[in-house]
């Protein structure tokens, strides 16, 4: 059975939400009624991070004054991927405005902008050494760009401290801001990621402060202003989605120009968050995997603990061999 650690107090989360003197980490799920936590199957395990890699990562992180979303969404890879040195960096503050159903990052008034924060996480790529960082943050829909110039400043930041580091950023939508997120674009990120999450018909339920048809439009603007950038995006599965749903939102990316998708288990981090329906199977997300990449993606992640970030240096290597085998294969 999988166990989920909040690795700020190294305790399995409690139900309520609760921050030791934050107060309440979702209070727009308090009062909802608790959903049964399912009994997971064995092919999902994870094991408490304890190695010295894991130790010397989070060491590197505090030091840094820098939020982890390996932390704040309770990812069950950090032991594995901090071992590596491998983080996945969060800006602008550890407190998300929406409430999506799945996602146990804090909701609620985020502080204003840290302008130094972009510094900050370039200084902590390069003394890291990452040949390949990884950047999201939380929804911050009270900021007039939603915080794309920002993000864009991270990219340059990251750029000039570790120049030789390749980039792949998790944005969110910018939902209702206009053309902000062509700041993001012309930073020039090596991966523009933004995920779907799930299929048009749970949106309302699992993601409703997000619209499914912005996030498309938002990867295929992105391949539009800049056809050099890699795009990306996720989804989760067990949360009563249908197969041939998934199909459809496979042919919605490839239409949209999407290079990667990545497909993984459904995890509840609490029981106030969304239930899980079900547990796919490691023979479905195979066959899941077999379908993504008849439908034309370059690469596909598809299994049970595959997270957005997961492995995301070595992926973005074979994404780069596979286009430049596609590219081949067309002259030829």
């Amino acid at each position: 059975m999988a166990t989920l650690f909040d690795n700020r107090s190294g305790q399995t989360p409690p139900s309520s939400g609760d921050d030791a003197g934050r107060g309440p980490r979702h209070p727009e799920k308090r009062h909802r009624p608790d959903t049964p936590l399912v009994r997971k199957p064995a092919w999902i395990r994870v094991k408490a991070p304890t190695s010295e890699g894991y130790l010397e990562t989070r060491s590197i992180v505090r030091d840094a004054r820098v939020a982890t979303v390996c932390e704040e969404a309770s990812c069950p890879n950090i032991g594995e991927c901090w071992s590596k040195k491998h983080a996945t960096m969060m800006i602008m503050g550890d407190t998300c405005t929406r409430a999506c159903a799945f996602c146990n990052v804090r909701t609620g008034q985020p502080a204003a902008l840290d302008a130094d924060e972009p510094r900050r996480v370039g200084a902590a790529v390069a003394t890291m050494g990452l040949e390949h960082v990884v950047i999201t943050s939380v929804d911050r829909d009270d900021l007039a760009d939603g915080g794309a110039a920002h993000f864009a400043a991270t990219v340059r930041a990251i750029r000039e401290a570790s120049p030789n580091s390749t980039i792949e950023i998790l944005t969110p939508d910018f939902l209702r801001k206009g053309r902000a997120a062509d700041l993001v674009i012309d930073a020039g990120p090596d991966v523009f990621n933004h995920n779907l999450e799930t299929v048009p018909r749970l949106y309302l339920s699992i993601r409703p402060g997000s619209r499914y048809y912005h996030s498309l439009r938002l990867l295929e603007r992105v391949k539009e202003r800049d056809p050099s950038q890699f795009t990306k995006s996720g989804l989760m599965v067990g949360l009563g989605e249908t197969k041939e749903e998934v199909m459809q939102v496979m042919d919605d990316m490839r239409s949209a120009g999407v290079d990667f998708i990545t497909i993984g288990q459904y995890l509840q981090p609490s029981r106030k968050h969304a239930p899980v329906d079900r547990f796919v199977t490691p023979e479905e997300f195979q066959a899941l995997d077999t379908i993504a990449r008849a439908k034309g993606f370059l690469m596909c992640a598809s299994s049970p603990m595959t997270r957005s970030s997961y492995h995301a240096g070595e992926d973005f290597e074979r994404l780069r061999a596979a286009r430049r085998a596609m590219l081949v294969a067309g002259d030829a």
